[in-house]
């Protein structure tokens, strides 16, 4: 048996000024595609050939171009066409947050046009990511699809390898089957729906345990994605039935995971200590043990922000004194980078930091001297030996203040990436970083840890966001 796989993802935020284009999307193809998803153990263990179509992954960024979109879905329909005659079934890596110029979700377009190409039943698997928007129309065109149980997605390479295990089983014993979506009114930002915290903590349970029913193939909960404004934005549940003849059952389990978690709206919260800009900067300043991490939740490039804004860097340079020893790990700034990328360790020069696209990114003048040099590694969804671009960090003259300066908008979320810039944590009593919760390497080395409720790309207040194509009423947008 064959199976054809592809990878596509991007989490689109419309807040940013940036928009991809091709040259913004890591792309793989034939044995690299492949080995880049990290599922053909599995397959191979199962005695199916895979083969590949495109790897595109352009992480959290901005809306994608339609020129650009067009040609990575051409290459998934190009493979598609091919390889007709000799598939058996597909696996796909899709996000659920793309957003593409003139189309709305890049996701749902791809899998519409795969559809029309083999038809509707030929068995389509596909894994995502909790932070995906979801349709009736796009679950039910699949086999299967389930998201990461995780947040953060520790769980990311387990459920992958889960959805290909359970499209094997599929090929092996054929069933007529497909996945059962029920949308909730209810719309959630992820710093609301954090998994080591209830009311997710307890959700998950739930879903563990309907799963453990062998009239059910796959259950899942999808938070959705806010970061552009669409009609399919919302939370939404999926439940796969294992057989034809269990459809009736999984109808009823739907309905009931639906009534559940909508009966615990009222307990979503942000997740550990938050506080508005100045407070936060005040507990950080106060607490007497370290390090303490702030999350500059407005600029949360995990999210798909920019990594531009300097509020919290203007924040502390405002005061009439510092004692603490404070790290900006990182701001993106390519210009500044490139000015400093050329000068050597040691050096002291003037350098104007932020740039100044508004009030959130607004430029800095600062007298510095280079500290060290490195590079920006990926973490968690990325691979952790790959560069994803460079940093020089400086020490501003005459204060205890440290800023890692990149030329690329990756957050600071694990160990291995302070030394590969050449820092070390430990030097820090206050260390910020563009994130809103904080990743697990983080909160383990925290003595405390404070999420910024600041503005910017990335706001937490869903009720203040102005939806304009949402389902109404939604909670808590609409007191229902």
């Amino acid at each position: 048996m064959k199976v054809l796989v592809g990878h596509f993802v991007t989490e689109s935020n419309a807040n940013i000024p940036l928009k991809n284009e091709i040259t913004d999307f890591e792309l793989y193809f034939g044995d690299t595609c492949i080995n880049k998803m990290q599922i053909a153990e599995v397959f191979s263990e199962a005695n199916i050939e895979l083969i590949p179509s495109v790897y595109a992954d352009a992480g959290p960024s901005g809306v994608i171009k339609i020129d650009a979109f067009k040609y990575i879905e051409s290459c998934f329909l190009r493979a598609v066409r091919k390889h007709l005659h000799e598939i058996d079934g597909i696996y796909l890596m899709l996000h659920g947050a793309s957003e593409v110029e003139d189309i709305g979700s890049g996701d749902h377009h791809i899998l519409r046009e795969i559809r029309k190409v083999v038809g509707p039943y030929m068995p389509i698997a596909i894994a995502c990511d909790p932070h995906g928007n979801l349709c009736k129309e796009y679950v039910e065109s699949t086999t299967l699809i389930r998201s990461y149980r995780e947040s953060p997605h520790i769980d990311n390479l387990e459920t992958k390898k889960k959805v290909a295990s359970m499209l094997c089983g599929l090929l092996k014993k054929r069933e007529n089957i497909h996945s059962i979506y029920r949308k909730l009114p209810l719309i959630l930002g992820g710093e609301q729906s954090v998994s080591f915290d209830e009311p997710v903590k307890s959700i998950n349970l739930y879903l563990n345990e309907l799963e453990q029913d062998t009239r059910i193939l796959s259950v899942s909960w999808h938070v959705g994605y806010i970061r552009h404004d669409t009609p399919v934005a919302g939370c939404g549940i999926v439940v796969v039935p294992a057989t034809e003849q269990d459809f009736e059952w999984a109808e009823e389990v739907a309905d009931k995971l639906a009534e559940f978690i909508w009966n615990k709206r009222h307990e979503f919260h942000y997740t550990g200590l938050t506080a508005q800009p100045d407070k936060a900067l005040e507990m950080a300043l106060d607490f007497a043990d370290k390090p303490v991490f702030i999350t500059d939740s407005g600029d949360n490039t995990t999210s798909g922000a920019t990594g531009w804004n300097t509020v919290i860097l203007r924040q502390v340079l405002s005061l009439a004194s510092l004692s603490k020893k404070i790290l900006f790990a990182n701001i993106c700034d390519p210009d500044t980078f490139r000015t400093l990328e050329l000068m050597n360790t040691g050096s002291r020069t003037m350098i104007s930091l932020g740039v100044d696209h508004d009030e959130m990114s607004k430029s800095v003048e600062l007298e510095v001297i280079i500290k060290a040099k490195g590079e920006v590694r990926g973490y968690m969804l990325n691979s952790r030996d790959e560069c994803y671009g460079h940093s020089v960090t400086v020490t501003v003259v005459d204060t205890t203040i440290d800023i890692s300066i990149a030329n690329s908008r990756q957050t600071m979320a694990e160990h291995h990436q302070f030394i590969a810039a050449g820092l070390d944590w430990d030097e820090y009593d206050i260390i910020v970083v563009k994130q809103g919760y904080i990743f697990p390497e983080l909160k383990d080395k925290a003595k405390l840890s404070i999420m910024s409720l600041t503005m910017g790309a990335t706001p937490q207040d869903t009720r203040s966001i102005p939806f304009k194509r949402v389902m109404r009423p939604m909670f808590p947008i609409d007191n229902i």
